[in-house]
């Protein structure tokens, strides 16, 4: 069980803002507290950050949102885990390379 937030923009954008409410989800304000992700591209790079703490205690996170990142593309995710133990490998966004792009 999960929750997502996507942006889609047509200008690079800010999402700190919205991202540090989403991250209240995990743990605190929600019971979605199994771990926590984040993709979104640099350019044609694509930075993920993953985490099996809880978004709303996550030193990574709490640091994200302190960041001026801007982007066209993001996803987020906050779990609850149903299956599966709570660990790092079963943290989504996962990523993979098809054909030399991630």
């Amino acid at each position: 069980m999960c929750q997502l937030m996507g942006m889609n923009a047509a200008r690079p954008t800010d999402f700190c803002f919205s991202f540090k409410g989403f991250t209240r989800r995990g743990g605190g304000t929600d019971k979605h507290s199994d771990g926590w992700g984040l993709s979104f591209y640099e350019g044609k790079g694509l930075r993920t950050f993953v985490d099996p703490t809880p978004s709303a205690e996550s030193r990574i996170a709490s640091l994200l949102t302190s960041m001026p990142i801007k982007t066209h593309n993001m996803i987020s995710h906050v779990r609850l885990a149903t299956k599966g133990c709570v660990n790092l490998e079963n943290v989504h966004p996962f990523q993979r390379e098809l054909w030399g792009v991630n």
